[in-house]
């Protein structure tokens, strides 16, 4: 570090020690909270509220000055960060024994030496392991810490945070202290205009511009909040999650009746791009149609980057084990509750005959992954009576060189065909080469097929299928001009890709590659997702009575077509492709 940059941290530092202080003489109420605060809001707290400043309590508010991008939950990771408390010391230690095996972790305590014993007893490594001495109130860091974001995709690491909304001052203040330690800038939306309300665990971003949350953002942030914020309408707070974020496209959805945090990660969880991880109730209860009715808002209206709907996975959210859920006072049980690192993902469990069939459904759609059960339901340890799980105590820091590979999986292939590979590599230096490692099913070597770069950072690559009708295991590997190399997924070689090899007609591969139609009902346009269909395509609309009420010819049967839909016409309507392929038809509902 130079010594100007050296001078700075310095001053940061030192302003940031007498904002510390500052906030504790001025809330010394604060000192009265107990270490093992829950989740949501103490009786004290709530009476707290009104007295509490939640802006201006720090160094910086100004978004950055050029388009940024938040991290996706998935990616490539330097720093796991969490807060000791040993109340939770067994959770904890298995946190932390499964993040030294990925990358550093930050522990924030002011008894280092006690912890350090503690670990250390436990037959755990401290070599990776940092301290933060500084104060806080509560475990719940997922909530306060600050999020990763990249300047131009790929460039320079940093933090964006916002106002925590409960009234704990240490806890508020972490992110910078967290930003400090490290050496990045921090931009914090807690003054003027950009004050925004926020929390960790009602955000969820794939890394390219989306992101989910529910309607909690739109309600803590409206006219008459008790955190004495400027009022916002809905797409003022997109204005502000797009300055400070790059979030684009913020879907939200409806807030859960049984859920009293009103998160997200409590039922749901973005496994990549296109993959999303839903808690399933039995018909009717708890929180379970609302749920439904959430992910249907979502299929129905918004798509993957990719340009696909999105792939719901179910996952049963687990009772006590007198068979209560959330409506009749069992806890929030949720196997969603979890968090990546790296090659690792930790899950919440609670007891076998729920956790063995979730770990091992978890582990098929993760194939690869290390997938770690932590308890969180036990009588000494009751994490989940606290309304809260393991992504809720955890958060994550970037790398400060992301190799950034974005890439749609492709899911079959007819056999005796040739299939192209489409990949996004980006890295500040430069990317340098990528390859596709790639077997048939049940063989022990990858093959290698060198990857072309198309375009700026689009890469591609052709392979051919064989005849066989054996599946194709394969995975992209990229190299920067700097020397790094990464795989995607991360986990590759022990975890891959796998393309279904089938022999279908020409007619059924066409029905399969074209995708549903998106919005279904729909009031205006619809549009369909075309992949890799030869020669031309006569595409009709028709209503109930068979009467053809357009048409038009494409010459392409690869990406995305739109149709406008004549404002007149309602109801049932049927879309025909015909091609060399045959012919396939499609339902839309016009509303």
């Amino acid at each position: 570090m130079n010594y100007k940059k050296a001078l700075k941290m310095k001053h940061i530092t030192l302003k940031l020690s007498v904002i510390i202080l500052l906030i504790i003489n001025s809330f010394s109420s604060s000192a009265q909270l107990p270490d093992t605060l829950p989740k949501g809001l103490t009786d004290l707290e709530r009476e707290l509220i009104p007295q509490f400043q939640f802006t201006g309590n720090r160094v910086m508010s100004d978004p950055p000055t050029g388009p940024v991008r938040a991290a996706a939950e998935w990616e490539e990771v330097e720093y796991l960060v969490v807060r000791w408390t040993d109340a939770y010391k067994n959770i904890l230690r298995q946190i932390v024994e499964a993040g030294v095996a990925e990358c550093k972790v930050i522990i924030t305590t002011q008894n280092e030496s006690s912890v350090t014993s503690y670990l250390t007893s436990q037959g755990i490594s401290m070599s990776n392991v940092e301290f933060l001495n500084a104060g806080s109130n509560s475990i719940w860091i997922r909530d306060y810490a600050g999020n990763t974001i990249y300047s131009d995709d790929v460039g320079e690491r940093a933090y964006a945070d916002w106002i925590y909304n409960r009234p704990r001052p240490l806890d508020n203040i972490m992110p910078t202290a967290h930003a400090n330690m490290i050496g990045m800038p921090i931009y914090v939306t807690d003054t003027g205009a950009n004050d925004l309300v926020n929390t960790g665990g009602n955000y969820m971003s794939d890394g390219l511009g989306n992101a989910f949350a529910s309607n909690l953002i739109l309600e803590e942030n409206e006219p008459g909040n008790p955190y004495n914020v400027s009022a916002k309408t809905e797409e003022e707070i997109d204005a502000i999650m797009n300055a400070y974020m790059g979030i684009e496209n913020y879907i939200k959805m409806e807030t859960l009746p049984y859920d009293e945090i009103h998160h997200i990660d409590m039922h749901m969880k973005l496994l990549d791009e296109e993959t999303i991880l839903v808690s399933r109730y039995p018909d009717g209860v708890a929180d379970g149609p609302q749920i439904e009715e959430n992910i249907e808002y979502i299929l129905s209206n918004f798509q993957s980057p990719f340009d696909t709907p999105y792939k719901i996975k179910w996952i049963d959210a687990p009772p006590s084990t007198s068979g209560s859920y959330p409506d009749t006072g069992g806890y929030y049980r949720t196997f969603s509750n979890a968090v990546f690192i790296n090659k690792t993902i930790l899950v919440p469990t609670y007891r076998a005959e729920v956790d063995e069939p979730a770990l091992a459904y978890i582990q098929e759609l993760l194939p690869g992954y290390n997938v770690v059960g932590i308890d969180v339901d036990n009588s000494n340890e009751n994490l989940i009576a606290s309304l809260g799980a393991i992504h809720c105590i955890t958060h994550t820091i970037g790398v400060d060189d992301p190799l950034w590979i974005i890439h749609q999986p492709l899911g079959d292939a007819n056999a005796n065909s040739t299939v192209t590979l489409n990949a996004m590599i980006k890295h500040i230096s430069g990317v340098n080469t990528a390859t596709v490692f790639w077997r048939e099913e049940g063989a022990t070597d990858f093959n290698q097929t060198s990857m072309n770069l198309v375009s700026d950072s689009d890469w591609s690559a052709d392979l051919s299928i064989l005849s066989s009708s054996a599946n194709i295991e394969y995975y992209i590997s990229a190299e920067s001009i700097s020397g790094k190399i990464l795989s995607r997924p991360i986990v590759a070689p022990n975890g891959f890709w796998t393309i279904l090899v089938e022999n279908l007609s020409n007619e059924d591969w066409a029905f399969n590659n074209i995708s549903a139609p998106y919005p279904n009902p729909t009031k205006g346009d619809i549009s369909f997702n075309l992949n890799q269909i030869e020669g031309k395509i006569n595409v009709s609309i028709f209503n109930v009575l068979g009467q053809k009420l357009n048409a038009t010819t494409l010459n392409s049967g690869n990406g995305i077509l739109t149709l406008e839909l004549n404002k007149e016409w309602e109801g049932a309507l049927f879309i025909t492709f015909e091609g060399e392929f045959g012919k396939v038809t499609k339902k839309v509902i016009k509303l």
